[in-house]
């Protein structure tokens, strides 16, 4: 009995495991490392949404069972929250369900939807669940670049290869995943985007997942929601978490929103798999959702600023990389001198090097290579020791890349 497991054939060696073994054994030796690694928010949850918990937590009767499709409260304030921010008007009922987090939504709806063979497209690079989670379903994944074309537009690159890929796909695509504003790249895209691929997803019925995770922190204009694309949620259903919004990723709070049908199908998997969310983390996110927003901006106002001090600094040390307009990421493209190194062996180097742990581009999808992903959970103190750590490295006499 030495065989592998058949799902477990499909999933690669975790491209960060290398990384995170090499941090775990320098931090053994006593070495301070400064880590950017991982999307992990380290700003604490708001008082009155900790508040509300410990309230709700008091209650002998949410020590039961919760539902697993969510409580009333909290799918009420959802569609309140959708209309509030992009005037969509959303029936509680049936077009919002509850989930662990964003993540757990999609692998669940990618268990519900997917049958062996279906394909789904999916940018590159891209967050894992996003191409895994119908990989593990059983499904077969296309993927589409996530990038700029010579000498066209993001969204005409992205709508050439979204037409390619459903010309020359046997079966017909089954659905294709968004993710704006993007994980790892930070790239947005504005309401004539969505309202595009909406139209050609219609015409060739092919459902729209959406991820709108980083819908919140952004630093310009607020970016928009799928759904409000008339017509969009005959096809489109759209995930969101509070994870990053209110400063919750362990508290595994999210939700789908949209389509009828892909709702009912996610709730219908979910009530087999879990009993939802314990009752009073239901209890506080409604709090969250429905409470005073000003802790949204300032938890907004801490990424800009760590933003601002990263990008800015390793422009001084001579590694120029662009600003994000949203997200709590930075896409760094790898100093040129390094191209011939790879993302993961660089992302080593530094580490070694620089005492600064990041996400190797690659980890995210082959369109990721040679680029490296700056997480911004350290506070500014770290981000500028890191950057002087950086700005020392790249310094050196003689380059480390020609040896």
């Amino acid at each position: 009995m030495t065989e592998t497991f058949h799902r477990i054939k499909r999933l690669p060696p975790y491209v960060f495991a290398e990384v995170n073994a090499l941090k775990a054994a320098a931090r053994a030796r006593g070495e301070d490392i400064i880590d950017f690694g991982m999307g992990n928010p380290d700003q604490p949850t708001p008082p009155h949404i900790v508040e509300k918990m410990v309230e709700a937590v008091q209650d002998p009767k949410t020590h039961r069972y919760s539902t697993s499709r969510g409580i009333p409260g909290l799918r009420k304030a959802l569609a309140g929250y959708y209309g509030r921010r992009f005037d969509v008007d959303l029936d509680p009922e049936t077009e919002v369900v509850v989930t662990l987090g964003s993540k757990e939504g999609l692998a669940n709806l990618a268990q519900a939807i997917t049958s062996p063979g279906d394909i789904v497209l999916v940018p590159n690079p891209c967050y894992p669940i996003h191409s895994f989670g119908f990989i593990i379903a059983g499904g077969a994944i296309r993927h589409l670049p996530a990038a700029e074309g010579e000498g066209a537009s993001f969204r005409e690159s992205f709508m050439a290869a979204l037409e390619r890929a459903v010309a020359h796909s046997i079966p017909k695509p089954l659905a294709v995943v968004l993710n704006f504003p993007q994980n790892p790249t930070a790239q947005c895209v504005d309401l004539d985007f969505y309202a595009e691929a909406v139209a050609f997803c219609r015409e060739h019925g092919i459902y729209i997942l959406s991820d709108i995770a980083y819908s919140e922190i952004y630093f310009g204009e607020p970016p928009p929601s799928i759904l409000e694309v008339p017509g969009a949620r005959e096809i489109a259903v759209e995930f969101s978490s509070l994870s990053k919004t209110y400063s919750m990723p362990g508290w595994r709070i999210g939700f789908a929103a949209g389509n009828r049908k892909l709702i009912a199908a996610l709730t219908r998997v979910k009530s087999y798999v879990d009993y939802g969310a314990f009752t009073p983390i239901q209890v506080a996110a409604t709090a969250a959702l429905n409470g005073p927003q000003d802790c949204v901006d300032e938890i907004r106002a801490v990424y800009r600023e760590r933003r601002d001090v990263l990008v800015d600094g390793l422009a001084r040390a001579g590694w120029e990389v662009p600003s994000p307009e949203a997200t709590m990421f930075v896409w760094a493209p790898m100093p040129e001198r390094f191209g011939n190194m790879g993302s993961l062996e660089f992302s080593k180097l530094l580490l070694d090097k620089a005492g600064v742990a990041v996400a190797p581009g690659v980890g995210f999808g082959e369109y990721g290579e040679g680029h490296l992903r700056f997480g911004l959970v350290e506070n500014t103190h770290r981000i500028r020791q890191a950057v002087r750590g950086i700005k020392s490295f790249l310094g050196q006499e003689g380059s480390v890349a020609a040896e």
